[in-house]
């Protein structure tokens, strides 16, 4: 059979299930904490809200044993896992038997025996579910299964894709028919413009100042080389109303400022792609977080890593009120960035941090929030300080005596190698410890008493990467 008709009929056979359960049963929810896992819980609440169902929610950072250890003491009989739980297989049949399970992931799998569980993964049919589609893509998809009027929902699992880094200028086939369809139902208008984070609410400066990725020569990181920039193409920085957003440049500022990007990127390999798809939200208020999808994925990752997932749900399900509240928490996820990025900066030549040949291993220990190392980690990839250094390893203690680990590359864009697996090797002979994450972003927890052995694991492992992939 056809790859993507088996997944369809996966979908199918999951909806048939989805609708035998009685609706006295209380459902149990559980997600991730990232972009994804939380547009993938917001589709899934609105379609239990559209059916009538009651239901309980939790948003976890990792699943593991002792969680799904606690879940089976818990009086459910139904649970749903979102974009989480393919790690975690023979776990789930063994500490949830008897219980109606369904598991709507996009992550790589543990086993190939479901029993029971009701399993939707593209992985099952052969489909790279790291690239192609979301876990909010394939909650969407099942939710259509279930109630087609949910296809009104397909901006948020596009948030959701573009929040696990799926989009590289355009989208793979399942992500593709779903932007289709937010397009035809007016939820996502895509336009070719500056891939340039912040358009919708930074000053135009302060976007081009931490523009990274494009990384800008004497602009990026320099907020007075930014404004100096804007004088020498001819553009005033300001209006009546205060500091410019690129939102505000007519069409003739607009092609001053590509042009002079792309003349300041004339010795980059790519000058020219500064441009690409930007997917504007119409139906979101102009200079919101929420009206760019890229700064919607940006404001629902403050949420989960600020222990306020709950605001990012409620901004996915469009209650005004919640979304200011969660508006307000890109404020502090901002403050906790700076922190992070202020001790790196400090500590960056200590015994904290490992320099190898080409990997670069950072022990944050308790100075940065477990849920922020891979923050630190991304924003460092992204940043012209790492072109020598293409695996960056961060870790960081949780409380309650894990070590949360991230691993990134600076340059992985044409998918030389799967972070997944580099990080699994690393792990291997590590007690207690689990894995996850995709081709282009990988992460694991150790018991933080064996953050030495993993560390000089780490070091063996991203060496012989480094030098076998020739990456760089």
């Amino acid at each position: 059979m056809d790859p993507y008709e088996q997944f369809n009929e996966y979908l199918k056979n999951a909806a048939e299930a989805f609708k035998k359960i009685d609706k006295k049963e209380v459902i149990r929810v559980i997600s991730h904490l990232d972009a994804d896992g939380i547009s993938a819980c917001a589709i899934m609440i609105k379609l239990l809200n559209n059916d009538n169902r009651k239901y309980s929610v939790s948003i976890l950072q990792q699943l593991n044993r002792a969680v799904l250890s606690q879940l089976a003491l818990e009086p459910y009989n139904c649970i749903i896992f979102t974009d989480i739980g393919s790690g975690f297989i023979d776990e789930i049949k063994e500490l949830l038997k008897g219980r109606k399970v369904f598991v709507f992931d996009h992550h790589s799998i543990s086993g190939d025996d479901f029993g029971d569980i009701v399993f939707v993964n593209p992985h099952t049919c052969g489909i790279d579910g790291g690239r192609e589609i979301s876990g909010a893509g394939v909650v969407f998809k099942f939710a259509c299964a279930v109630d087609k009027s949910m296809e009104e929902f397909a901006h948020i699992a596009i948030v959701g894709a573009i929040g696990d880094l799926q989009e590289q200028n355009g989208f793979l086939r399942l992500n593709d028919e779903i932007l289709k369809t937010a397009v035809e139902k007016n939820k996502v208008k895509v336009i070719k413009g500056l891939r340039i984070f912040g358009s919708q609410t930074k000053p135009l400066h302060k976007a081009l100042e931490y523009c990274t990725d494009p990384y800008i020569p004497g602009v990026s990181g320099s907020e007075s080389g930014a404004i100096q920039f804007l004088y020498q193409i001819g553009i005033e920085p300001k209006n009546k109303n205060g500091w410019k957003k690129i939102v505000h440049l007519d069409d003739e500022d607009m092609k001053r400022l590509v042009t002079g990007i792309i003349m300041k990127r004339l010795n980059e390999s790519n000058p020219d792609d500064v441009l690409g798809n930007v997917y504007i939200l119409p139906h979101e208020e102009e200079e919101s977080p929420t009206r760019d999808a890229k700064e919607f994925a940006t404001l629902l990752n403050a949420c989960g890593r600020l222990g306020r997932a709950s605001l990012g749900i409620g901004a996915c399900l469009g209650d005004k009120k919640i979304r200011q509240q969660a508006i307000r928490s890109l404020t502090d996820y901002k403050k906790e960035i700076v922190n992070a990025l202020n001790w790196y900066n400090e500590n960056k030549f200590s015994d904290d941090v490992f320099w190898g040949n080409r990997f670069v291993i950072i022990n944050a220990k308790t100075n940065v929030m477990s849920t922020m190392i891979g923050t630190l980690a991304s924003i460092l990839s992204k940043s012209n300080v790492m072109t020598n250094n293409n695996f960056i390893l961060s870790m960081a203690r949780a409380l309650d005596g894990s070590t949360k680990i991230s691993l990134r590359t600076t340059n992985n864009t044409h998918g030389n190698f799967d972070l997944r697996k580099v990080i699994e090797e690393a792990i291997e002979g590590i007690g207690n410890s689990e894995s996850g994450g995709h081709q282009n972003a990988a992460g694991a927890v150790v018991p933080t008493d064996k953050e030495i052995d993993f560390i000089e694991a780490a070091k063996e492992v991203l060496g012989k990467y480094a030098v076998e992939e020739k990456i760089g």
